[in-house]
């Protein structure tokens, strides 16, 4: 009787995983749209429809922690963050409201309450907070800060106590107390993190235990790893590691936009993400069209080069699924997205290509259990 009991619920539970929906969204810059796909258990990619924005380009996205929400971006004026309603069954989105930004975004965050939206704006050198209602919708900027030259994004540490904001133009990294009740962001003591000159801050992510922030910079696709004080919030460098290959002939960049400067050998990293496990990260380069794949160690932050994979031309944006199994990797210069998945010992195998739109440049993937 126990072994049937067993094996009806290992059925269950077999049943459950196989009807789990999981949704992939990639904003569509130059067409001004999100368009949707659902991600199937064995990796494949089944097209939806696209979703207007309203405006273009649209770029960044951020997903409510509830998954109820997901918000874009539109970069032209009025610059706005358009809300959506995610339908669990479907994927499909559904717009329900528009609320103002300060300033063209380039990176937006929904805050660990959802209830709050932070945005860093690279044009104007500000960062930014605006209130999200209980009905999802975006509401007026409550703040703003002026902060330094090229704000390129800004997140929440996982207890959602600090903030953290990486500005390329001064090589730094600005350092927050953020208070979720009333959504105020509060300059930290030291304000900021030095960088090394020229290495251009751009993206940073946290580790699952929070013990450490790994910031990826844009002029040489060197991946930072700091500690994080949780009792104080501020973050300390300990390692460094390049996400090229040794071999790699590209040159450290310059911030742009670079008016008369030749940019076609220079580094132009864009993105970086953890595996779920914590084992593996990865960084994305523009201008050889790579993805640098890296090793954790998860006692010391410490970053191991392993490989690097061709993909789709100038990868803006990628996400690596919640199972840790599947990556979804965006071309801005490319008409098709591409799905890799990830093996055991953290390579990279592109599996298929599947048309997206112009500009294609942010993903976001939601999962429902």
């Amino acid at each position: 009787m126990k072994k049937k009991i067993a094996i009806g619920a290992t059925l269950l539970f077999s049943a459950t995983l196989l009807h789990a929906a999981t949704f992939v969204y990639v904003s569509n810059a130059e067409d001004g749209d999100i368009g949707m796909y659902t991600l199937g258990a064995d990796g494949t990619l089944t097209p939806g429809a696209k979703f207007a924005a309203g405006g273009k380009p649209v770029m960044p996205m951020s997903v409510s922690p509830n998954k109820r929400y997901l918000y874009a971006a539109v970069r032209s004026k009025p610059f706005t963050a358009v809300a959506y309603s995610i339908d669990r069954k479907s994927g499909a989105l559904k717009e329900i409201g528009r609320g103002e930004l300060a300033e063209s975004f380039p990176y937006i965050l929904a805050d660990k309450t959802g209830n709050w939206l932070l945005g860093a704006s690279y044009g104007a050198n500000l960062v930014s907070v605006n209130p999200i209602g209980k009905d999802g919708k975006v509401g007026s900027p409550q703040q703003v800060i002026p902060t330094a030259r090229n704000a390129h994004a800004i997140i929440t540490d996982r207890t959602n106590r600090y903030a953290f904001a990486p500005h390329l133009g001064t090589d730094q990294i600005f350092q927050f107390r953020f208070d979720a009740k009333t959504g105020r962001l509060t300059s930290n003591t030291p304000a900021t993190v030095q960088i090394k000159q020229g290495a251009g801050p751009r993206h940073i992510i946290m580790s699952a235990d929070n013990k450490f922030a790994y910031l990826l910079n844009e002029l040489t696709a060197v991946v930072t790893t700091l500690s994080l004080d949780a009792k104080t919030g501020l973050l300390t460098q300990v390692s460094e590691a390049s996400a090229l290959a040794p071999d790699n002939k590209l040159k450290p960049g310059a911030g742009r936009p670079s008016p008369g400067r030749d940019v076609s050998q220079d580094i132009w990293a864009s993105d970086l993400h953890l595996t779920p496990n914590g084992k593996f990260l990865y960084a994305a380069e523009r201008t050889g069209n790579q993805i640098g794949a890296m090793s954790v160690d998860g006692a010391t932050g410490k970053l191991t080069y392993l490989s690097t994979t061709t993909t789709e031309p100038q990868p803006r944006g990628f996400r690596i699924d919640p199972t840790g199994k599947y990556m979804v990797v965006t071309g801005e210069k490319s008409d098709t997205i591409s799905v890799y998945s990830i093996g055991n010992d953290g390579a990279l195998k592109l599996l298929q290509k599947y048309p997206t739109g112009k500009g294609s440049n942010w993903v976001e993937i939601v999962s429902f259990d």
